[in-house]
């Protein structure tokens, strides 16, 4: 994918002339289609939005702002679980029933989408995304790019990773929180530390290191597991070092060996047995909201070790390709208001943690506040500099597939004692039956 050309269109926009471009255009652009999608004062529609937890909350929180700029146009947003949504917007863009007017999809999820052709090409008139191209993230937008060149979703939120670690346990073990970015070897030297002052873990399970260390190092033209040729890649050095770096932590006995949104996986953080997670900068909401509430002012953010820059997560809102084009102009206001509408890209991050897509709203002041939950940190900018710089790499249907195979050899590495290089190499056997299927 391109990820250089927006790059280079913002670099144009060089200091305050560029942030005042950004907030300007971004402030107007959703409006750009003006009479193309207005509705006649005695015609009454119904647009559907389909949506999985917190995504439609926030879609929810926006239909008053919608309802002042469409009042003859409701929206009904219908809600499913994350795997029963997906699978049903699967099966609605293949068969073309029950398509709703607009979807929203997980960034995990996108390749396999985008690929399937169900899509509306946003690049193409009336919509020409690539307009609006350099007020968005760079690798957001560009993981919306399919091989064709189509791009078939638009980037609502993001997920930069962050390093979360307890200050009081650090601190307990005379543990530096330098010591836990400055290196890989030196993230698992300081967390033996740690385990043998404190008895707490370094982390909940090592596949958390290996899904960082996978995505570490691509090369240009090159997938986590494919490459534009569907080539598979998972015999590489870096899943190697990846395989190597977590048997090492298991083998010093420093992940809990707990599942993330496991019950056990929240109790590690209420009692403090866990001393670091590696995730997405949300994590700090769930931890605040729900998960960990009372260990507020104990934990802080930091980059991941050596730098490594990977995302977590994030959403995307598209339109079916097979919908009626009336119906598509309206959709695609929608999906404007709720990706290029800086406030409420900011309520959506205030209220429910979803880092912004939109780079104008990176540019509010709430960026330089505190984070209470961070004992005052302002964590904010921490993860505004990691998002710039993430990657977008390209995606291939397989994918899914192949995070599920590599997590299994992964497991029979660790608890069974198979050989990381057979490990991978039968994972390599596997993914090359499947690659061109």
């Amino acid at each position: 994918m391109p990820a250089s050309t927006c790059s280079e269109q913002q670099s144009l926009l060089p200091g305050p002339t560029r942030r005042a471009w950004l907030a300007g255009s971004a402030a107007g652009a959703w409006l750009a289609l003006g009479a193309a999608g207005r509705v006649a004062a005695d015609e009454k529609i119904t647009l559907t939005v389909a949506a999985f937890p917190l995504v439609d909350e926030i879609a929810r929180a926006a239909l008053p702002a919608w309802q002042r700029l469409h009042p003859n146009v409701a929206v009904e947003v219908l809600t499913r679980q994350y795997a029963d949504h997906h699978t049903a917007m699967s099966t609605a863009l293949s068969t073309a029933a029950l398509l709703p007017d607009v979807l929203a999809l997980e960034s995990s999820k996108l390749g396999r989408f985008a690929q399937g052709g169900g899509l509306e090409n946003l690049a193409q008139a009336p919509f020409a995304l690539d307009r609006y191209r350099p007020l968005l993230v760079p690798y957001a937008y560009d993981q919306a790019i399919a091989r064709n060149g189509a791009v078939v979703a638009v980037p609502t939120d993001i997920g930069p990773g962050t390093l979360l670690y307890r200050q009081d346990i650090l601190a307990r073990a005379a543990v530096d929180a330098a010591e836990l970015t400055r290196s890989w070897d030196g993230y698992i030297a300081a967390g033996a530390r740690i385990k043998k002052q404190t008895g707490a873990y370094l982390i909940a399970h090592v596949q958390a290191i290996k899904d960082i260390l996978i995505r570490t190092g691509i090369a240009p033209g090159e997938g986590i597991y494919f490459d534009q040729n569907s080539r598979v890649l998972v015999q590489s050095e870096r899943f190697v070092r990846a395989f190597e770096l977590a048997l090492k932590v298991r083998r010093l006995g420093l992940d809990a060996r707990i599942t993330a949104w496991s019950n056990e996986w929240a109790e590690g953080f209420k009692r403090g047995t866990l001393a670091t997670e590696l995730s997405g900068a949300w994590l700090v909401g769930q931890l605040s909201n729900w998960i960990a509430p009372k260990t507020a002012g104990l934990w802080r953010a930091a980059e991941l070790p050596e730098g490594a820059n990977a995302g977590y997560g994030g959403a995307f809102y598209a339109i079916p390709r097979k919908l009626d084009a009336n119906r598509k102009l309206l959709a695609w206001q929608f999906i404007q208001l709720m990706t290029l509408d800086r406030e409420r890209q900011l309520t959506a991050f205030k209220t429910h943690d979803a880092f912004p897509a939109l780079l104008a709203a990176h540019e509010d002041p709430f960026f330089d506040a505190p984070v209470a939950f961070l004992g005052a940190q302002p964590a904010r900018q921490l993860w505004r500099q990691a998002a710039r710089r993430i990657s977008a790499v390209p995606v291939h249907k397989q994918d899914p597939f192949a995070d599920e195979v590599i997590g299994s050899e992964l497991d029979h590495v660790l608890n069974r004692g198979k050989s990381i290089r057979t490990a991978l190499a039968d994972a390599q056997a596997l993914l090359e039956r499947r690659a061109h299927r």
